[in-house]
């Protein structure tokens, strides 16, 4: 089965799961939001396993961090991941590693900070009261609008590098397209609420921050890649690659989406 096909399947099989979790929000939401945390930390580790990230730290630290968003929001949420310093720190003293602890424990938080961190503010972000479900789906419909959107037009279309040095694949067609596409997602997905929620021009501008962050996102993992010199994080998703692969955007278009609504809201 080709790349593209691969990719169209599990979207159908793995977007209305998404959604349907989503909408239930609560524990559900949850234990969505912890498998594929530390799946793709186990993808991002396994990737730098030369820098000998002190993985079981990792893993309890994202796990704390969700559990604290969950129960507390956002404060309980940083005291969550600022365990992982503590048991980075510990294990470190214990663990057989020639590796030194300035690399070893920085790749160990670094990957905590930047996934659970980002999914967890999309568990903030579902328990804003009346409109968190709507919000998620925003961001979750506007990431997906533009990652399949810059993917097409650059295939079909592409010409101009975005960044060479970092994802040779990544074009400036695709990126415009993929931030229209984001931009009509948002405002699209919140329309029927512009006298309650978001107003039109602030949804468009939810949009715009969303594309923004999710190329910054995407280039991001690519930099890590191409500094680990791997292409795909994994094969679990297919023609997707790993769950990193298919989450890089969102991390960080879930943190700029939560700021930009508590400013707007």
């Amino acid at each position: 089965m080709s790349a593209f096909w691969s990719r169209i399947l599990i979207s159908a099989a793995g977007i209305p799961l998404v959604l349907w979790l989503v909408y239930l929000g609560g524990w559900p939401m949850f234990g969505l939001a912890a498998v594929a945390a530390l799946v793709a930390l186990h993808e991002l580790y396994r990737m730098a396993r030369s820098l000998r990230p002190l993985v079981l730290a990792g893993y309890v630290g994202a796990l704390a961090t969700l559990l604290g968003a969950q129960l507390g929001g956002a404060d309980w949420m940083i005291g969550g991941f600022m365990l992982t310093l503590v048991f980075a720190f510990l294990l470190y003293g214990i663990a057989e590693t020639r590796q030194t602890a300035t690399v070893t424990m920085s790749t160990t938080i670094m990957g905590t900070a930047w996934i659970a961190l980002g999914l967890g503010f999309l568990l903030l972000l579902r328990d804003f009261p009346e409109y968190g479900r709507i919000a998620v789906f925003a961001v979750l419909i506007a990431v997906f609008a533009d990652d399949t959107a810059a993917y097409l037009v650059g295939r079909l279309l592409g010409r101009h590098k975005l960044a060479p040095s970092l994802s040779p694949g990544k074009t400036w067609e695709g990126f415009v397209a993929g931030t229209i596409a984001a931009v009509a997602a948002s405002f699209f997905t919140l329309y029927d609420d512009r006298h309650e929620f978001l107003t039109i021009w602030q949804a468009l501008a939810l949009g715009l921050a969303i594309a923004l962050a999710g190329a910054a996102g995407d280039l991001f993992e690519s930099a890590l890649k191409r500094d680990l010199q791997v292409k795909d994080s994994g094969r679990l998703l297919g023609g997707h690659g790993g769950m990193l692969d298919r989450i890089d955007a969102l991390l960080f278009a879930s943190m700029a989406a939560f700021y930009v609504v508590i400013a707007l809201v």
